[in-house]
């Protein structure tokens, strides 16, 4: 295929539209019980959905350069959304992370818009020379500053699972952009050494390592998810148990609309709707790259190489989270999961991809 953008938004569109039917499927029954009303989700959502989608459509006819002119101001917004947050009676608590601006019912993540800021802005500096990330001292630290500065923002939340998205997409940029193997090294065990350091800072995140290790320890407890998730899994075989037809949303497994969605694709649709959500990745994935590969400018070719990182990076942290691999980080997955900054936030990443593709020869 020359030109993958067509195939890439019908591609999306019908991702959603799924997203949007598995959402009612594992709501209904806590919707009903909360709300009072089994579509409640599904509005939320869907209301997200049109505002993704005309968002999408109206910024694949925006030139994505225009996006390398303003990126400090863009990235400076970010911040700014980011400082916002954290101050109470602004900020709301959800799940014991002041992380949200409550609109009425709905809510925004402003981690979510920082990491499509901070990875303009790094696209930037990187489109300026390919001197540039072969310079530690012009190059490198400035980047890693800004990372740095946006991750700490993001921790003081806390929101451990955005913050690393957002750390693991800029390393591949870099990677991408020539950076020495041996800058890699170093990073993982800088890395290791403060994943430590947050782990006793915050000890609610050792109780999700050891509900990791052995979720049955504690099966009522930190480990409960976890087992639940698996419950859901297990069942499924090759065709599941038919729409609708799920065990563990009935008040087994909290809140399945949100991180665990694809737990009840799998109870439901078995190893054929595993497959599925598995193909439309691998062919977006596909699309992002091939986009990349073809743009016709540096700026494009890092930006677009960073939005289909983060996108393929949260659905595989989702996906590792779902079946016990990590521990859980509170990742939803990209297009599925009930959730409207995230799902904007991707949307609004796609419809760049789009017009970057629009562009290439």
């Amino acid at each position: 295929m020359k030109k993958v953008g067509p195939y890439l938004f019908l591609a999306v569109i019908l991702f959603v539209l799924f997203g949007l039917l598995m959402i009612y499927s594992s709501s209904y029954i806590w919707a009903d019980y909360k709300f009072g009303d089994s579509f409640y989700y599904v509005k939320q959502q869907g209301l997200f959905i049109i505002v993704g989608i005309v968002l999408m459509t109206i910024i694949s006819k925006i030139d994505y350069r225009l996006y390398d002119k303003y990126a400090v101001k863009i990235f400076i917004s970010c911040l700014i959304l980011l400082v916002l947050v954290l101050i109470p009676g602004i900020g709301k608590i959800r799940n014991g992370s002041r992380s949200w601006f409550g609109i009425g019912p709905l809510g925004i993540q402003p981690s979510e818009f920082s990491k499509l800021g901070l990875l303009i802005l790094v696209s930037k500096i990187l489109s300026k020379s390919e001197k540039v990330a072969k310079n530690f001292k012009k190059g490198i630290i400035p980047i890693l500053s800004l990372l740095f500065l946006v991750f700490f923002l993001i921790m003081l939340q806390p929101d451990f699972g955005t913050g690393m998205i957002i750390v693991m997409s800029i390393l591949a940029l870099l990677f991408i952009a020539g950076v020495n193997i041996k800058f890699y090294i170093y990073s993982f065990l800088i890395g290791v050494v403060g994943i430590v350091g947050l782990i006793i800072m915050a000890p609610y995140r050792m109780d999700r390592i050891i509900s990791f290790l052995d979720p049955w320890k504690d099966p009522l407890g930190t480990g409960f998810q976890i087992i639940q998730s698996l419950y859901a899994i297990g069942p499924g075989g090759i065709f599941g148990m038919g729409f609708l037809k799920s065990r563990q949303k009935h008040f087994y497994l909290p809140e399945p609309q949100t991180d665990f969605i694809f737990s009840i694709i799998s109870e439901e649709f078995g190893i054929i709707g595993i497959l599925i959500v598995s193909f439309f990745f691998l062919f977006i994935f596909y699309c992002g790259i091939k986009i990349a590969l073809d743009s016709n400018d540096s700026f494009g070719k890092y930006l677009s190489f960073g939005m289909i990182f983060q996108i393929l990076f949260q659905a595989i942290m989702n996906l590792m989270v779902v079946v016990g691999l990590i521990p859980v980080t509170g990742v939803t997955l990209p297009f599925l999961s009930y959730g409207g900054s995230s799902l904007l936030i991707t949307l609004v990443s796609v419809g760049i991809l789009l017009n970057i593709s629009s562009h290439n020869s």
